[in-house]
């Protein structure tokens, strides 16, 4: 019986393994918002770090967590390190910023989890030049470890309502 058992419990671990390994090998969570400003006053408040870091969610979630800027604060090159208890450890630098329209950032993580991520935030104006849509798009590579986690963590819904809350705060702040 006991055998039994044991055979039975090895044969659906071996099936979850190998549903694992047929998962995607990459990701991409995405979520879009219109902000009531000109996509100028949106992109500033994206492209400066420090601007960035007052209305991120993640900033947020961890108040008690130590940042450290490097010189240049805004635009290409800018970068932004974190250690935190709730949001782990990494960091942030972006790479791109195409006035008033992209800013691109890489997004790397060391801690609870390592991962090296593409962070996309495309701005277009809507409704004229007092409107702007944005979208926070995240995307990189799942590791096979990484695939067996998102078959019991939905990702998606976990960043994307992260992202919800951003886009959220964003506009508050834009509205000020």
């Amino acid at each position: 019986m006991i055998k039994t058992i044991a055979l039975i419990v090895l044969a659906a671990l071996a099936l979850l393994l190998a549903y694992a390994a047929t998962r995607p090998d990459t990701f991409r969570v995405e979520r879009s918002r219109v902000i009531e400003a000109p996509p100028e006053r949106v992109f500033g408040l994206i492209q400066d770090l420090r601007q960035f870091n007052t209305w991120n969610p993640y900033e947020r979630k961890d108040p008690g967590a130590k940042g450290e800027y490097s010189t240049a604060t805004a635009g290409p090159g800018a970068r932004y390190a974190w250690q935190g208890d709730k949001v782990g450890t990494g960091s942030m630098e972006i790479t791109e910023a195409t006035a008033p329209a992209h800013v691109g950032m890489k997004l790397d993580f060391v801690a609870p989890f390592e991962a090296h991520n593409r962070v996309d935030f495309t701005l277009a104006p809507d409704g004229g030049c007092k409107a702007t849509r944005v979208t926070w798009a995240m995307h990189g590579p799942v590791p096979y470890l990484a695939k067996l986690m998102h078959l019991f963590f939905n990702m998606d819904h976990m960043v994307g309502k992260d992202f919800e809350d951003g886009l959220t705060f964003l506009a508050a702040e834009a509205a000020k």
